[in-house]
């Protein structure tokens, strides 16, 4: 797979400006420390999160990654979203009126602050996805002393990726042909045992792959990738 290319599922976007040439460590740890400080913002204080949200523009505009680019991304933030709406409605405690509905004050407050602090963080994680290529963001973790198991998990996803989407498409073209409508409830326990049959057949296929790197004589390292890492 190539895995600086942009098939919609890698997140990285080709650059050659400071922050894609900036060491992946150094890019890694700012990251983890920009989220840390977002999670530790206490909830109800409201005014840091400008502040926040300000340095990811800065960031942003330095990146040259297009705002669109990552907004189509954000996707993934979704169920979080859902999550945050239903806050409101069943959290308990004081209630306010806000639109002619009665949500928990309490509640309201926490939706706001998931909200900030969902947003905030996946941008910060697309913004280095996209200005760091996998290769070099694996190469960062083993600097940071990440456990070396953990990194060869992560570099084994970023490789597959591309191979269980395109299952996943395949399957879904088959469905479409003999009739599948997902937008019909009658048909949802359908997709259910689709997933199970994708994760199954990627397990087993984890299993091969495995059983073929100890016949060839792997001891749990691949060693640093070829270049210099960045």
């Amino acid at each position: 797979m190539p895995v600086g290319a942009d098939h919609g599922h890698v997140v990285h976007h080709h650059g050659h400006s400071i922050l894609h040439r900036a060491p992946a460590h150094a890019k890694i740890l700012a990251t983890v420390a920009f989220v840390l400080a977002v999670v530790a913002t206490p909830a109800g204080v409201f005014w840091p999160y400008a502040a926040y949200l300000a340095v990811l523009l800065v960031t942003l505009a330095i990146s040259q990654v297009p705002a669109a680019y990552l907004l189509k991304r954000m996707i993934v933030e979704v169920p979080v979203l859902v999550f945050a709406a239903w806050l409101p409605f069943v959290a308990t405690g004081e209630r306010v009126t806000v639109a002619g509905v009665s949500v928990s004050s309490a509640g309201l407050i926490a939706s706001a602050g998931l909200v900030a602090k969902a947003t905030l963080g996946v941008l910060a994680a697309l913004l280095l996805g996209a200005t760091t290529e996998v290769r070099d963001l694996l190469e960062g973790l083993r600097r940071l002393r990440v456990p070396g198991p953990l990194v060869e998990i992560m570099g084994f996803m970023a490789r597959y990726v591309e191979v269980v989407s395109a299952d996943l498409g395949r399957m879904r073209i088959a469905l479409l042909s003999r009739g599948f409508d997902p937008r019909s409830p009658a048909h949802w326990p359908i997709v259910a045992r689709s997933l199970g049959a994708l994760f199954v057949r990627s397990y087993e296929r984890g299993e091969r792959v495995h059983v073929a790197m100890m016949s060839r004589g792997y001891q749990g390292a691949f060693g640093t990738p070829d270049g210099p890492a960045r």
